[in-house]
């Protein structure tokens, strides 16, 4: 398992031109060939030949791992981020990044809707207020809401103390979010996301859906098409699109600290897995002691 992570190169293959021993390195977590048609136009996440670090193949809870076709995948650090900041900044932040900026292109002034403020849900909520746009928050935790407000986050709604999510949002940002993202990959929170959106609002699917949550009633009619609405689906972000983060990290304007909550030994990863499972875990822990 793990996903996320960043370190020292300790060994490199014949294949590896642009990196060596000693260099302070992260990736994606989508290994792209580096090849293909896909990977070429930028898209690695899209390869039909990706490979997944802590998925389909050995992953980060380890004192070491392999990155196949480094010279596509690696990405160098910045002097000014350390080891910790850049494996939270792993799939969570990338991911939000990706979603919010690329794909939905949130826009200064404009109102994000994140569902679900877990480490992707902080992460967007952060990277809005960077950009400049105003975040309402929701999630079942209020020690969730809590770290969403520190984030930057100017309205927070507990479902738990709201029967109806998506007019509780329309209400606070007088009309609903441009842009709302479900963080968390499950039915309820996917339909309050629409139901949250203006007309001309912007989907975009980050939480990754599974079981009986993989198939959902989507209100055509009277959302999707009523509102004009756009759906994005998106997962990971390539290689080369981590520049830009990093340079926010670097320069002060993006503090990837902010993120995390735990530091931990390997041996405790266990115990925080089950904290994580259970939705006791706020903010993000990191294994920074081997």
């Amino acid at each position: 398992m793990g996903h996320e992570f960043a370190g020292v190169v300790a060994d490199v293959g014949p294949q590896c031109h642009s990196f060596s021993v000693g260099d302070r390195v992260t990736a994606p977590f989508v290994l792209g060939c580096g090849r293909c048609a896909d990977c070429l136009a930028g898209s690695p996440t899209a390869c039909n030949q990706q490979r997944l670090i802590g998925f389909s193949q050995w992953g980060a809870f380890a004192e070491q791992l392999a990155v196949q076709h480094a010279d596509f995948n690696v990405v160098r650090l910045p002097e000014g981020v350390d080891f910790v900041e850049a494996a939270g900044l792993g799939c969570r932040v990338t991911t939000a990044w990706r979603g919010i900026h690329d794909r939905a292109a949130l826009q200064e002034g404009e109102w994000l809707a994140v569902h679900g403020c877990g480490g992707v849900g902080l992460s967007a909520i952060m990277l809005a207020r960077v950009l400049g746009a105003r975040v309402i928050a929701i999630d079942v935790s209020d020690a969730a809401l809590d770290k969403a407000r520190e984030l930057g986050a100017e309205h927070t709604i507990n479902p738990r103390r709201h029967s109806d999510v998506g007019n509780a949002v329309r209400a606070a940002t007088d009309g609903g979010a441009h842009v709302s993202v479900d963080a968390m990959g499950i039915s309820s929170t996917f339909d309050n996301s629409l139901r949250s959106l203006r007309t001309l609002g912007r989907h975009v699917q980050i939480g990754m859906p599974t079981g009986e949550h993989a198939t959902v009633m989507l209100p055509l009619l009277e959302l999707v098409y009523s509102r004009q609405l756009s759906l994005f689906g998106m997962r990971g972000l390539g290689a080369t699109g981590f520049s830009d983060l990093l340079a926010l990290a670097a320069n002060g304007a993006l503090d990837l600290s902010q993120l995390v909550t735990q530091r931990l030994s390997l041996d405790e990863v266990q115990d925080v897995l089950e904290r994580l499972q259970a939705g006791t875990l706020t903010g993000i822990a990191v294994v920074d002691r081997f």
